[in-house]
Formats: structure tokens, C-alpha cells, sequence
């Protein structure tokens, strides 16, 4: 695994509105700018706004709307099915084609959803059989879309530490598991996303109970054969920011390469739902 050079912090912003809904924000997408967004939360709600910058950095989030997910009936999601106590809503991946349609990923019911757009009805996407199985809080934490369109996702856990993380892709209407990503340490994903420069990106996070969270950036290279690339890009200390799950990666006006993350705050009044920006060489 190569080291690349450290990353550096630009800037970070607490967002707080009035709107009861909210919070537990555990995907994030930037337009091309790096200021319209798109985030999704825990609770199956999407927020659409702006960030305000001064000098590049985040100084302002300007709320446009927030807006309740829809199922495949196009009723409004439910929090559990008839039945099943697992969560119906909990929307944790987030990815956006290039023509404006999301894709989500849920865990609870494990699940990659189609929308052609934030007010649109769910459309369905079959899943690979290993999602039945995966663990009720540990599944589709990370989902990304690449330049061809194909969609990719991973588990939060793989099984045991020294066991890597199936990459799961999705085109031409089938999943495969065309790579492997290793698993180092007890750090676990929660957020990807293809960079301008056609690598994958994978934010994990390290809970260490009482000494907060830790959170680490990685970047692969995908090859027709497998991964031929890692690099680390970034490892904060405890307590540096809170459970930064939604990654975003984009490039700015002067050419450099910028991974934004927002926090899932648990709807917790010890926690922050915040923006935080780096900036990565290539």
C-alpha cells in the first residue's frame, strides 16, 4: 500500500436548520462546482441546497428543501414493512449519474434503489443474492457510480478482520463482484465515490467508544483484473470530527482534487451534522 502526500484541511462548517427532519445525513453528492448538493439521511429524507464559500472554504449552507423518499407505489417510504422490524428507510448510500439520477442504497432491508430525480417514485433494482445475508446494521454503507455509469457497492463488514471487502458492481443489469478491497484494521467503509481522476474513494470510520471516531480515506485503482492501486490519503485522530459518513469527491478552479464529507450526527445533541473539506494530491 502506498502512502500518498498528507491531505489538507480546508475548512469545516456546522450546518443547523429548524426542520425537524434534520439530521443523520449518511450520503452526500456535490454538482461539478462543489457547491450544489445533494444529501440523504438515515431516515429516508433528501436535502438539496448550496454551500457558501469565502476563499474556498465552506462558510454557509443555504437549505433548498427537504423532502420525504418515495417507495415503489410512489407512496412515501415507510419506516418498516408490515411485519418486519427492520428498518425500511435507513438510506445510506448515496450516487448521482451525470443526467441527474440518484441512487441510493439502503440497509435494514438491503437494497440499491433507483430515482429518477428527488420528487420521483423508486424504481427497483434486483439485488445480488448476498444481500439477504448481510448483517441488519452493517450492510450497503457505501455506493458510487463510475464515468461508464456502472454502480458499485460494498458491506460495512466484511465477516473477520482478515477477510477483504467484496466491491459489488452493477451494469448491463447484473451484479458481479469483479474486485476485492483489503480490510486494514477496524476500520469500516461508509462512504465512496469515483474521483475526476477515475479512482474509487472509500471513507471508513473507527468508533472507539468514549474517544469518539476516527476517520480514514483510501484510493483505489480499478483494473480489469483487479485493484492495482491503494493509497492512504488520510487518517484523523480521535475526536478530530465526529461520524463523518458521506463523502463526496470533486475538483476545484485551481485543479486540486477535494474530498468533502458531511456527519451523521445520530439525531444526537452531543453530535454535529457538519461539512468537512480536504484537499488530496494525485
Amino acid at each position: 500500500m502506498a502512502y500518498a502526500a498528507g491531505a489538507e484541511f480546508l475548512s469545516r462548517f456546522i450546518w443547523e436548520t429548524a426542520n425537524a427532519n434534520h439530521g443523520g445525513f449518511s450520503g452526500l453528492e456535490l454538482g461539478a462546482d462543489g457547491n450544489s448538493f445533494v444529501a440523504i439521511t438515515d431516515r429516508g429524507y433528501v436535502a438539496q441546497g448550496t454551500l457558501r464559500r469565502t476563499n474556498g472554504e465552506i462558510t454557509g449552507v443555504e437549505t433548498q428543501r427537504f423532502h420525504r423518499l418515495r417507495a415503489k407505489n410512489g407512496a412515501p417510504l415507510a419506516a418498516h414493512l408490515k411485519g418486519d422490524s427492520n428498518s425500511f428507510q435507513d438510506a445510506e448510500g448515496l450516487a448521482q449519474a451525470a443526467d441527474g439520477t440518484l441512487y441510493v442504497s439502503f440497509e435494514g432491508v438491503h437494497r440499491v434503489w433507483r430515482y429518477a430525480g428527488v420528487d420521483a417514485t423508486a424504481q427497483n433494482i434486483p439485488p445480488h443474492p448476498d444481500f439477504a445475508n448481510l448483517q441488519g446494521n452493517s450492510g450497503l454503507e457505501a455506493l458510487a457510480i463510475d464515468a461508464q455509469g456502472a454502480l458499485y457497492t460494498l458491506p460495512e463488514r466484511s465477516g473477520q478482520l482478515s477477510q477483504p471487502f467484496p466491491l459489488y458492481r452493477f451494469e448491463n443489469g447484473a451484479w458481479s463482484i469483479p474486485y476485492v478491497l483489503p480490510r486494514r484494521g477496524e476500520y469500516l467503509p461508509v462512504g465512496a465515490d469515483f474521483g475526476p481522476d477515475g479512482k474509487l474513494y472509500l471513507l471508513e470510520r473507527q468508533f472507539s467508544g468514549l474517544l469518539g471516531f476516527s476517520s480514514r480515506v483510501r484510493r483505489f485503482s480499478l483494473g480489469p483484473k483487479g485493484t492495482i492501486g491503494e493509497e492512504q490519503l488520510l487518517v484523523t485522530p480521535n475526536l478530530r470530527h465526529g461520524n463523518l459518513e458521506g463523502l463526496s469527491v470533486w475538483r476545484d478552479g485551481a485543479g486540486h482534487i477535494r474530498l468533502t464529507m458531511i456527519e451523521d450526527d445520530n439525531f444526537s445533541i452531543f453530535q454535529n451534522t457538519q461539512f468537512v473539506e480536504y484537499r488530496v494530491g494525485e
